[in-house]
C-alpha cells in the first residue's frame, strides 16, 4: 500500500487476538463491513499465534474459519499509532503510512508480560515468559536447553507445557503465589468444568517437573569464564546465563539453566483506549454491560476490560461484536456466560496479586529502565513518574514504558498520568506526514484512578 493510502470501513476492530477475531465474526456476520487490524503478520495474538497453537487449536480453528467465511477483511502488519481526528487512525507498516476510517471502532488490543527487576534480569536469555515461547514458536532451537520458568499466573504452566513439548528440560516452575493461595484457587476451578479439563491437561503434561511455591528469582548469574573474558566495548556482547537464584520458600536456591522464562502476570494494554479519551478504571478501561468505553461508538473486549483468560475474552468480544451492529438482544443472552467468567477472573487476580516482598528484588544498582539505563537509586530521588521521565528519561525510550511503567507502578505505586502519541515509535517521515494539527501531543487520561 502507498505511503498515505486510506481505507474505510463501517467498523475497525483493533486487535487480532481472541477478542478481536470474535467481535469481527460477529460483526460481519450480522452484515457489517468489517476489517481487523494487528500488528503481527499473522492473526491469533500471543494464545493462537499463527492459528495453530497445540492446546487451542480447535477453538483456533473454529474462530479463523468463522472470520473467514463472515469476509472480514485482514490488515496484518499494521501498528496503529495515532489519532489525527476523530473516526481516522493513523497506522503504520512496511508498505507506509495508513489511514484508517471507520464509524464504530473495537478495541481488543490485548496484554502483555509484566517483568520486574531483579539483579542479572537483562542478561541475554533472561526472557519473558511469553516471550520465550513466542522465539520458540518463530524457531528458536530449544532443544536439551534447560529452562527455569518463573514469576507467577497460569501463563508459566502453560509456558512450560509448551517448552517441554519442543525438547526444552524444564529445570523449575517457580510461583510466588503461596500454596494456600493456590489451593484456594483449586477447589474455585471445580465451579469451571472447562478450567478443570485444562488443568488436568497440564497436570499430566507437567508430570515430573519440579514446582515451588512462595518462590521467585532472586539474582541471574552471569557464566563466569565469559565474564573474565568479557572486557572493554566486548562485554555486553560476551555476556550469557549461566545460572538463577531462587528464593525458595526463604531460602535460596542456585539452579544452572540456559534460559530464564521470567513473567510476573500480564499488564493490559490500555495505551491506545487512553489515547482515545476512553476512560480508565482501577488500571482497566471501563465498559458497561454492551462492551461500550465511555467515548460513542468506541466498545473494547478483552483483557484491557480485565485480565480474565481466552474465555472470557471471546465472550466479551462476541457481546462487543453483535453490540456494535445493533443486536443488543443477542448481545445480552451472552450477559450469564460472561458472569460466569468474571468470576473466574476475579479469582484469578486474588490468587496471582503480587506479594509485597517482591519489592525489595531489585538492588540501587539495578537497572529498572532497560533503554534509558536507569538504575533503582536514581528513581527513588522522585516522588511521581512524571518527575522520574523529566529527570532520568525513564520511560522515555524504544519501549515507551511499556516495561518499565508496570515495574515502577508496582515498586513506587506511581501512575501515567499521560499519553503522548505516537502510543508506538513511529518512522520520522510518517509522523512529517501528518497534518499539524494532529502532531504529537500530551493526552490526559479522561479519567485515571
Amino acid at each position: 500500500m502507498n505511503n498515505g493510502a486510506r481505507q474505510g470501513f463501517e467498523i475497525f476492530v483493533i486487535g487480532g487476538g481472541p477478542a478481536g477475531i470474535a467481535a469481527a465474526a460477529c460483526a460481519a456476520e450480522a452484515g457489517a463491513q468489517v476489517a481487523i487490524v494487528d500488528e503481527n503478520l499473522t492473526l491469533g495474538g500471543q494464545i493462537w499465534r499463527g492459528g495453530t497453537a497445540e492446546a487451542d487449536s480447535s477453538d483456533a480453528s473454529h474462530w479463523h474459519s468463522r472470520l473467514k467465511t463472515a469476509g472480514v477483511v485482514t490488515l496484518c502488519g499494521k501498528r496503529v499509532f495515532h489519532q489525527p481526528e476523530a473516526g481516522v487512525l493513523l497506522a503504520e507498516s512496511a508498505d507506509g503510512l495508513s489511514h484508517l476510517r471507520y464509524r464504530t471502532l473495537i478495541l481488543a488490543t490485548g496484554a502483555r508480560e509484566r517483568f520486574l527487576p531483579f539483579p542479572g534480569w537483562t542478561l541475554p536469555n533472561v526472557a519473558g515468559a511469553g516471550g520465550l515461547q513466542a522465539l520458540v514458536k518463530s524457531g528458536l532451537p530449544i532443544q536439551c536447553k534447560q529452562v527455569v520458568v518463573a514469576g507467577t499466573g497460569p501463563l508459566l504452566l502453560a509456558v512450560a507445557s509448551y517448552l517441554r513439548k519442543h525438547g526444552a528440560e524444564i529445570v523449575l516452575i517457580c510461583e510466588q503465589a503461596s500454596w494456600s493461595k493456590l489451593a484456594r484457587f483449586g477447589i474455585a476451578l471445580f465451579g469451571h468444568a472447562g478450567k478443570i479439563g485444562q488443568s488436568f491437561q497440564l497436570a499430566k503434561e507437567l508430570k515430573g517437573i519440579p514446582f515451588a511455591a512462595n518462590s521467585w528469582p532472586v539474582i541471574a548469574h552471569e557464566a563466569k569464564a565469559h565474564e573474565e573474558k568479557a572486557q572493554g566495548n566486548n562485554a555486553q556482547g560476551n555476556r550469557v546465563l549461566e545460572a538463577v537464584t531462587i528464593s525458595r520458600a526463604g531460602k535460596p536456591t542456585t539452579l544452572k539453566c540456559d534460559y530464564l522464562a521470567c513473567g510476573f502476570h500480564l499488564v493490559p494494554n490500555c495505551e491506545l483506549p487512553i489515547l482515545l479519551g476512553c476512560r480508565i478504571l482501577n488500571g482497566y478501561v471501563q465498559v458497561n454491560d454492551f462492551q461500550e468505553t465511555s467515548v460513542e461508538k468506541i466498545f473494547c473486549a478483552g483483557e484491557p476490560t480485565g485480565i480474565g483468560g481466552v474465555d472470557l475474552a471471546l465472550m466479551e468480544g462476541q457481546i462487543a461484536g453483535l453490540a456494535a451492529v445493533g443486536r443488543r438482544s443477542e448481545a445480552q443472552a451472552l450477559f450469564g456466560k460472561r458472569e460466569k467468567f468474571r468470576r473466574f477472573a476475579r479469582i484469578l487476580e486474588e490468587t496471582f496479586r503480587l506479594r509485597p516482598e517482591l519489592r525489595n528484588l531489585p538492588s540501587d544498582d539495578t537497572l529498572v529502565c532497560r533503554c534509558e539505563d536507569v538504575p533503582l537509586s536514581r528513581l527513588r530521588e522522585h516522588s511521581s513518574w512524571r518527575a522520574a521521565k523529566l529527570h532520568t528519561r525513564c520511560g522515555m525510550g524504544p519501549c515507551q514504558g511499556r516495561i518499565c511503567g508496570p515495574a515502577t507502578e508496582f515498586l513506587f505505586q506511581w501512575n501515567p498520568d499521560s499519553i503522548r502519541p505516537p502510543v508506538f515509535p513511529a518512522r520520522v517521515e510518517n509522523l512529517a506526514a501528518m497534518p499539524a494539527q494532529s502532531q504529537p501531543r500530551s493526552v490526559a487520561p479522561a479519567e485515571l484512578e
